[in-house]
Parts: structure tokens; C-alpha cells; sequence
């Protein structure tokens, strides 16, 4: 289980690094099922997009400083 769970992570190295952040923090409600993922702190965010698939994208001066998952678990893989 831990190797399949380090795969994962590594295939998502390519798609965090093009995001430029040079830290990032993730907080994840169990109750609210809403992952939070920040790429500044504070993200003190002046804009948001809300995609399709309930994801919203959180920008500061068009630059994208964190992404918020509703119903997250909804995108684990069985």
C-alpha cells in the first residue's frame, strides 16, 4: 500500500512543480470532506474559479495561491 501511495504522489510531482510554489501546505475536513491546498501563506485570496467538477481554484493578482476540493474522497481510487 505505501508503494502504490508514493506512486501516486511522485505522478503529481510534474503538476505541483509547474504551480512554481516553493512551499505548499494541504489541510484536509473529515467532516466537510474539503481538501485545502495552499500555495502561499496567507493565501489572502482577491479571486476564484469554480470548475465543473467542484474544484476551486483560489488566485491573488492572477496568480494561483491555493485549490479547494469539495467532496474530496469522491476522487480516491478503489
Amino acid at each position: 500500500m505505501g508503494e502504490a501511495i508514493a506512486e501516486e504522489v511522485i505522478d503529481a510531482i510534474p503538476s505541483i512543480l509547474k504551480i512554481h510554489a516553493t512551499e505548499f501546505s494541504m489541510d484536509y475536513d473529515k467532516d466537510a470532506d474539503v481538501l485545502y491546498i495552499s500555495f502561499k501563506r496567507p493565501q489572502n485570496a482577491t479571486d476564484t474559479d469554480i470548475l465543473d467538477n467542484g474544484i476551486l481554484v483560489r488566485y491573488r493578482n492572477h496568480e494561483i495561491v491555493g485549490i479547494t476540493v469539495i467532496g474530496a474522497s469522491r476522487w480516491l481510487k478503489e
